[in-house]
């Protein structure tokens, strides 16, 4: 029997449904972060009001629901990783130069580069407290599931640390591959996605068996992020995705579409590209 057509107004949108969710953190972000309060609050709230797509914190909160846990008592958990995220960024856009963010002047570009570092440290450093905090807040995670978020974000700080070492080792190098690409993604762009899952999982009181499951999910869900991200200045105009198209030309960055186009390129073309992103 040949199944009916199915309308794309039939078919749920995952962020519709998430709506809810994602309304209670913004809620929450504001009353954390109030605009009159001292400089370096004010910078943190310009870093991370208006908020981006909230995915990573989404992430936590749908994979402790997935377990049996989740609800409000995730909530700091979840504002947690975002802090991480958010500081990266910030990090992120002193080391590149880049003076637009969420479609906006970046922190670095609005505050200049000592405020940008400290305000970055003060968010990545601050996330382990309200994870902390929070969950007194909340009426009482176990304090085991706390600890054991603790080092999946401590661990997953690192790795994005490890990842972005890592990428300024490639830049230029359209010679690296796309397995090192794919090792540099799943540490700069992965690791918080694995640690939003897994730290959900394991906040949600999960088994290892679903610990596991959550943090291989994440762990291709992080490189698809990446690629997708990659292809974006070649796809939509910058004025929806809010940073330069230029942007990963400038930094001469190995990105996904043109690691793909020098392994199918012959040897003109090669030549071509290599001389376009060195300058």
């Amino acid at each position: 029997m040949t199944p009916p057509d199915v309308a794309v107004t039939d078919v749920a949108d995952p962020l519709a449904e998430a709506a809810p969710t994602i309304e209670l953190l913004l809620r929450e972000l504001d009353r954390r972060w109030p605009p009159e309060a001292e400089r370096l609050h004010q910078i943190s709230r310009y870093a991370l009001l208006p908020a981006g797509k909230l995915l990573r914190p989404l992430l936590l909160m749908e994979s402790a629901e997935a377990v049996g846990g989740g609800g409000p008592a995730v909530v700091p958990a979840a504002l947690s990783v975002e802090y991480l995220h958010v500081g990266s960024l910030v990090h992120d856009d002193v080391i590149d130069g880049d003076a637009m963010r969420r479609g906006r002047p970046s922190v670095v570009a609005r505050y200049g580069t000592a405020d940008a570092i400290v305000t970055g440290d003060a968010l990545m450093l601050g996330m382990f407290g309200v994870l902390t905090d929070g969950a007194e807040e909340a009426g009482g995670l176990p304090p085991g599931r706390v600890l054991g978020a603790v080092r999946v974000f401590a661990r997953a700080g690192v790795d994005l640390c490890r990842g972005q070492a890592m990428e300024g080792e490639l830049r230029g190098d359209l010679g690296c591959g796309l397995d090192r690409y794919l090792t540099m993604s799943s540490l700069k762009t992965g690791a918080l996605f694995r640690a939003a899952c897994r730290g959900g999982a394991i906040l949600g009181g999960g088994t290892p068996a679903q610990q596991r499951a959550l943090t291989a999910y994440a762990e291709h869900l992080g490189l698809a992020f990446q690629m997708h991200d990659d292809l974006l200045p070649y796809t939509s105009d910058p004025r929806t995705t809010g940073k330069s198209a230029l942007s990963d030309i400038a930094a001469a960055r190995p990105t996904f579409p043109v690691l793909l186009c020098h392994a199918m390129a012959g040897a003109p073309g090669r030549a071509r590209l290599e001389a376009a992103l060195g300058g």
